[in-house]
C-alpha cells in the first residue's frame, strides 16, 4: 500500500482524507504539478516547480511552501513508496470554506496533497509502435496555459477516443492543432523542421516541451514554434507529443491516416532518446 501526503502528514492511501468543503472539490480550484521519476531521482523538478508558482500567481493563490520544502517531501515519498520510475504527483488547492464562489476575502491555509504512481517511462510501449490519436475541437476554456485540476473536457474526449480504439486525441481550434488532451504536440516537416505552437494562454506551457525543444537546438534540429494546421498535420513526415509522463512519444496515425510511413520517425526516436540522456544527467 503506498504512503501519501495530505495537508503535512504522510499516512497509508487508505487512511488519507479532505474536507468536503475543500474548494478542489466544489470549485475545481486547484493547481497541480507531474515530475517523473527514474532511478528514484526526479526529473525537470526546478521546472516543474518554476510552473506552479506562476500557475499559483495567475489564480491569486497563496504560496505557502518552498522548492525545498516540496523537494523534501518529494524525496520522502519516492523512498517510503520504494520508488524508481514513475511519477509524484503534487496538488495545490486554495482550502477549506464554506461554498462562495467569492474567494477575495478568504483566510484559508492552502491544502497540499502529494502521492506516487509506479510507471514505466524508459520503455514505453507506446514510444515503440506509436499512438493512433483523433483530432477533436478545443472546448476547453481559454487560459488553458494555467495548470488547473479542472480537466473534465479533456477526460472526456480522452475516454471516447479510448473507447474508439485511440491511444489519445489532440486539440483544434479554427483549423489549427493547439495541443494534446495531455501532452503537447508537434509534427516534423520533410526537411526535417521541428513545428510546434508557440506559447500563449492557448497551450500548457509544458516543461518537457521546453527541455525537449532545447535538446533539439542543441543537436542542431531546427526548431519553429507556430500553429501548424490539421492538412499540415496529416501531410507531415513524423509527429509527436510530449510530457513528463510521456517523454517524446511519435503520433503514427491520424484518424484514419497514417503519417509518414505510419512507424515512429528517425527524427523523434532521436529526440527521445536524447531527451532522456540528458534528463538522466540533470536528475536529483
Amino acid at each position: 500500500m503506498r504512503t501519501v501526503y495530505v495537508n503535512g502528514t504522510f499516512l497509508p492511501e487508505d487512511q488519507a482524507q479532505i474536507s468536503i468543503f475543500d474548494r478542489a472539490v466544489l470549485f475545481a480550484d486547484a493547481v497541480y504539478e507531474v515530475t517523473a521519476v527514474v532511478g528514484g531521482k526526479l526529473l525537470d523538478f526546478d521546472g516543474h516547480m518554476a510552473r506552479l508558482r506562476r500557475s499559483l500567481k495567475e489564480l491569486d493563490m497563496v504560496e505557502r511552501f518552498s522548492d525545498q520544502e516540496l523537494l523534501k517531501i518529494h524525496r520522502s515519498l519516492i523512498e517510503k513508496n520504494t520508488l524508481q520510475e514513475g511519477l509524484v504527483y503534487l496538488q495545490v488547492t486554495r482550502g477549506v470554506a464554506d461554498r462562495d464562489f467569492d474567494f477575495s476575502r478568504l483566510d484559508a491555509d492552502p491544502g497540499l496533497i502529494l502521492f506516487t504512481q509506479a510507471k514505466d517511462l524508459i520503455n514505453n510501449p507506446l514510444a515503440e509502435r506509436g499512438q493512433c490519436i483523433t483530432l477533436v475541437e478545443d472546448l476547453r476554456w481559454a487560459r488553458s496555459d494555467i495548470k488547473t485540476v479542472q480537466l473534465l473536457y479533456s477526460s472526456l474526449v480522452k475516454s471516447r477516443a479510448s473507447e474508439a480504439g485511440a491511444d489519445d486525441v489532440w486539440l483544434h481550434r479554427d483549423g489549427k492543432v493547439t495541443e494534446g488532451s495531455s501532452n503537447n504536440a508537434y509534427i516534423v516537416t520533410d526537411n526535417n523542421e521541428i513545428i510546434t505552437r508557440e506559447l500563449s494562454r492557448d497551450i500548457l506551457h509544458g516543461i518537457t516541451r521546453q527541455a525537449v525543444l532545447n535538446v533539439a537546438r542543441l543537436h542542431q534540429m531546427k526548431v519553429v514554434e507556430r500553429a501548424f494546421t490539421i492538412e499540415e498535420l496529416r501531410s507531415a513526415k513524423e509527429a509527436f507529443s510530449t510530457s513528463a509522463s510521456g517523454f517524446v512519444n511519435p503520433v503514427v496515425r491520424v484518424d484514419d491516416q497514417e503519417i509518414g510511413t505510419g512507424q515512429p520517425g528517425i527524427v523523434t526516436k532521436l529526440l527521445r532518446a536524447n531527451y532522456i540522456a540528458a534528463s538522466l544527467r540533470t536528475a536529483i
